[in-house]
């Protein structure tokens, strides 16, 4: 049986943070994002290499959109990892440009 493709985002620069995630790339993943960019999980501030080591590439993580809001910016995500396995989550991303400064996500 050969695994589902995946949903990614429509909006064009997340639809890369979504494929830098699922590929496990590091350098694309960070250079979507502004030098100072931010994020939470659920509602608490995390350094967000550490966070994005610990949650997407040391745990494999993968993102499969369900639902997004107009626009692009937010979103219901089927997220996996090998630490949590599957899970519904709610992305929301603040863009500076084509870079993303900020992300917010949690349990949806």
């Amino acid at each position: 049986m050969t695994p589902k493709t995946p949903r990614l985002p429509a909006h064009p620069v997340v639809r890369k943070f979504a494929e830098a995630i699922n590929q496990g790339d590091r350098a694309a993943f960070r250079g979507l994002l502004t030098r100072d960019a931010a994020m939470t999980d659920d509602g608490r501030p995390q350094d967000l290499d550490a966070w994005a080591d610990r949650e997407i590439f040391a745990a494999h993580g993968h993102f499969d959109v369900r639902r997004e809001d107009p626009g692009g910016l937010g979103m219901i995500v089927d997220y996996r990892n090998d630490t949590w396995g599957a899970m519904s989550t709610r992305w929301d991303f603040t863009l500076d440009g084509d870079r993303i400064s900020r992300f917010e996500t949690g349990q949806a």
